[in-house]
C-alpha cells in the first residue's frame, strides 16, 4: 500500500532511475563510444609474421602486411587511430638509437603501407628511443650512466621529422625530455608539416605497470635492472604533473597523455579539470595483463571489466583512451 504521506519513508528515492535498464540509459552519466578507443599496434619487419607475447595474451606483434590486414578491421569497427610501437632487430640497435629516423625504418614504412591502404585512419607513432637503443632507455646515454636531455632531444627532433615525412598524422613522444615539444614543433613548422598534431605523454610516470610492453618491443632485457627514473616521474608526485602539462602546452603540444591510467586517474581528473584540453590516457600493458590473468583464472568477467575500467577513464575526464582492449571493446559496443 502506499505510504507517500508517512514521513518514515524518503521522497527522493535515487533507486528509482535504476530500476529498469531504459532509464539507467536515460540518466547515465559518462558515455564510453568507439570513438574514443585507440589501438596500440606492435609491428615487425619482414612479411607473413605474427608473434605472442606472452605477457600480454592476445596481442600480437605483426608484420607490416598483417599490420595494414588488422588495421581495415578496426576501421571497419569504428575505431579512429591506430598507435604504432615498432619491433627493432638487434643489429640496428644502438648507443644513440639513429635507427629511430632512418626513413625506411620498420615504423616509417608502417605508416607508409597503412596510410596507402587505409587513408582515413589516424595513425600516430611513438617518438622515444627505447626500441632503438643498445641500453634500453628513451635518450641517449653518456659513459657515466647518464642521460643527456638535450642531446637526446636532437636525435628526437630527427626521428619527428622523419615520420612526418613518412606521412604520420599525430606524433606522440614519449621519452619525457625537457624541451622536446617545443623542439619538435619548432621542427615540423620549419619543414611545413603545418597540421601534424603533437600528442605529449607530459604525465608519464616511472611506473612498474610497463613490464609486458618492455617484453613486446624488447627493451626490457636491454635495460635490465636499469630505472628510468630520472626522467619519467615519482609516482608521489601530483602538482609536476600539472607543471609538466603547463610547459609541453605551452611549448605546441595539441594533445596530452596521462600514463598509466588506473593507477592515475586522480592525475588524469585533475589535469583535464585545470586545462580542459584534449587529455589522453594509456591504459597500459601490465594493466591489461592483470585483468587477462584474472579473466583466465575465471576470476573475473573479462567483457565486462575491460569496459568498466574504459569507462572509468572517460568519467574522470579522458577524452579518448589508448588500450589493448580496443579492438575487444569496439566489437562489444557495436554488438
Amino acid at each position: 500500500m502506499p505510504h507517500s504521506s508517512d514521513s518514515r519513508f524518503p521522497a527522493t528515492r535515487l533507486r528509482r532511475l535504476r530500476t529498469h535498464d531504459f532509464v539507467r540509459r536515460l540518466v547515465r552519466e559518462t558515455r564510453l563510444s568507439v570513438d574514443d578507443l585507440i589501438a596500440p599496434m606492435f609491428i615487425l619487419d619482414g612479411a607473413g609474421r605474427r608473434e605472442a607475447i606472452a605477457s600480454m595474451p592476445g596481442v600480437e606483434r605483426l608484420s607490416i602486411d598483417l599490420a595494414v590486414e588488422r588495421v581495415g578491421r578496426l576501421q571497419a569497427l569504428g575505431i579512429p587511430a591506430v598507435a604504432l610501437f615498432p619491433v627493432t632487430p638487434d643489429e640496428r640497435k644502438s648507443a644513440d638509437g639513429r635507427e629511430a629516423y632512418n626513413p625506411d625504418a620498420i615504423a616509417q614504412r608502417a605508416i607508409r603501407a597503412i596510410k596507402d591502404a587505409w587513408p582515413e585512419m589516424g595513425v600516430i607513432t611513438d617518438v622515444a628511443l627505447d626500441p632503438f637503443t643498445t641500453h634500453g632507455h628513451d635518450g641517449v646515454m653518456n659513459d657515466a650512466g647518464e642521460i643527456l636531455n638535450d642531446a637526446s632531444v636532437d636525435v628526437l627532433v630527427r626521428q619527428a621529422l622523419s615520420q612526418a615525412r613518412a606521412g604520420v598524422d599525430i606524433v606522440a613522444p614519449s621519452d619525457m625530455m625537457d624541451g622536446r615539444i617545443g623542439a619538435i614543433r619548432t621542427a615540423l613548422e620549419s619543414e611545413g608539416f603545418y597540421n601534424v598534431k603533437i600528442l605529449a605523454y607530459s604525465a608519464k610516470y616511472a611506473s612498474a605497470f610497463y613490464g609486458p610492453f618492455r617484453d613486446a618491443v624488447g627493451s626490457g632485457a636491454k635495460l635490465g635492472k636499469g630505472s628510468k627514473k630520472t626522467y619519467q616521474m615519482d609516482p608521489g608526485n601530483t602538482t609536476e604533473a600539472l607543471h609538466e602539462v603547463a610547459l609541453d602546452l605551452a611549448e605546441g603540444a595539441d594533445m596530452v597523455m596521462v600514463k598509466p591510467g588506473m593507477p592515475y586517474l586522480d592525475i588524469l581528473q585533475r589535469v583535464k579539470a585545470e586545462f580542459g584540453r584534449p587529455t589522453f590516457v594509456y591504459q597500459v600493458s601490465g594493466e591489461y595483463a592483470m585483468l587477462k590473468a584474472a579473466a583466465q583464472a575465471g576470476w573475473l568477467d573479462e567483457p565486462a571489466v575491460a569496459l568498466e575500467s574504459l569507462v572509468s577513464f572517460k568519467r574522470a575526464g579522458a577524452d579518448g583512451v589508448l588500450t589493448y582492449f580496443a579492438e575487444a571493446a569496439a566489437t562489444l559496443l557495436n554488438t
